[in-house]
């Protein structure tokens, strides 16, 4: 799978751009706030329909316009795509693929598999349950439709489910009805919990290898998934806990209060491990990814490399070099001379400067 260019219209500090990437490695280089992540942003929500950052469609419009436009074309088994999205601050965005308009996002998931690498990302170990989480609903949300599903209606019943607890203060007889919203919870919970435990298996199928390259075959990393509770106990904790959600007018049972537990030797390194232990492993989660998405799509995903190098050491730059041969990846740095240094293969560069983009090599 490959990207072969993007097309932006007032995208947030591109008021239009046409670039064409390599099938291998591209550079994107130039000072910091010039554009380099919006670019990778763009190539992320045409992937996911949402940005990698969180922000919501009205934030990454162009300040002075009401509308934005992504296209991008794609290449999968021989088979060209295009992606267009239309991106309005007052109504929900519309998107087409070949020029066809689709209705639901879940059409458009799986068509192009991103994985997205970050500075933040490396702290997704020491840093709370809600990181994590969302680690495992964004890949899983590309790789399973289902869960997309099962996760956005689970979503919207907690959210009902929580306005509810609320009303019923000023209302007590609300309280009748809350069986019902209990009941759709557990049902599209229930998938979510079993989901995360297959999605842990797998990833725990591949990261060890990994990990014990990285660390110089001195540490065995292990993923553990910690659900807030247990299929089997789901209805019975809902119950029990009703008491309890109606005082605090909250939702207090289920897969949103899930967490992953990384174990090396034996030692849980979210609260115990050095800094280097949880970068390795973050950087160890996200090659097992990679490898996930080969192994589930039976293609490569794209990677995308937001100044991640800057923050790994020679070492760990060097392995994830050396393992990303095969994929089409496009890096955004500050400067190229840690590319020069590590003398790997670089197919395309460009220099960004002001929204501008500049072909160099």
């Amino acid at each position: 799978m490959i990207i072969k260019s993007l097309e932006l219209a007032d995208f947030r500090n591109y008021e239009t751009l046409n670039i064409s990437f390599n099938e291998g490695t591209n550079i994107l280089y130039g000072d910091n706030a010039q554009g380099k992540t919006n670019i990778l942003e763009a190539i992320y929500v045409s992937s996911t329909t949402k940005s990698h950052k969180g922000s919501k469609d009205k934030e990454i419009i162009n300040f002075n316009k009401e509308e934005a436009h992504i296209r991008t074309y794609l290449e999968k088994e021989s088979v060209e795509y295009r992606v267009d999205m239309h991106l309005r601050k007052s109504k929900s965005k519309g998107i087409a693929i070949d020029g066809q308009k689709i209705k639901k996002a879940a059409q458009l998931l799986g068509l192009l598999n991103v994985v997205f690498f970050s500075p933040e990302d490396l702290s997704i170990i020491k840093n709370g349950p809600a990181e994590r989480r969302r680690f495992a609903d964004m890949e899983l949300c590309q790789l399973d439709s289902f869960y997309l599903y099962n996760l956005n209606h689970y979503n919207k019943i907690m959210a009902q489910r929580n306005k509810l607890l609320k009303d019923i203060y000023f209302n007590p007889g609300l309280r009748e009805t809350l069986n019902i919203w209990d009941s759709q919870l557990i049902s599209f919970g229930s998938k979510i919990i079993e989901r995360r435990e297959l999605f842990t298996k797998q990833l725990c199928e591949i990261i060890n290898d990994i990990h014990k390259k990285l660390s110089g075959e001195k540490e065995d990393l292990l993923i553990k998934y910690e659900p807030d509770v247990e299929m089997k106990d789901f209805e019975e904790k809902m119950k029990e806990n009703q008491e309890r959600d109606v005082h605090l007018k909250i939702t207090s049972t289920g897969p949103h209060r899930d967490d992953f537990s990384f174990i090396v030797n034996g030692i849980d390194i979210r609260k115990f491990g050095s800094q280097g232990q949880q970068r390795t492993a973050a950087l160890s989660l996200k090659l097992s990814e990679i490898e996930l998405v080969k192994k589930m799509t039976k293609d490569t995903p794209v990677l995308l490399l937001d100044d991640v190098l800057s923050e790994l050491d020679s070492n760990r730059q060097n392995y994830l070099l050396n393992n990303i041969g095969d994929i089409q990846t496009i890096i955004t740095c500050t400067g190229l001379d840690e590319f020069i240094n590590n003398r790997f293969k670089i197919n395309k560069i460009f220099k960004v400067t002001g929204g501008k983009v500049e072909i160099m090599s």
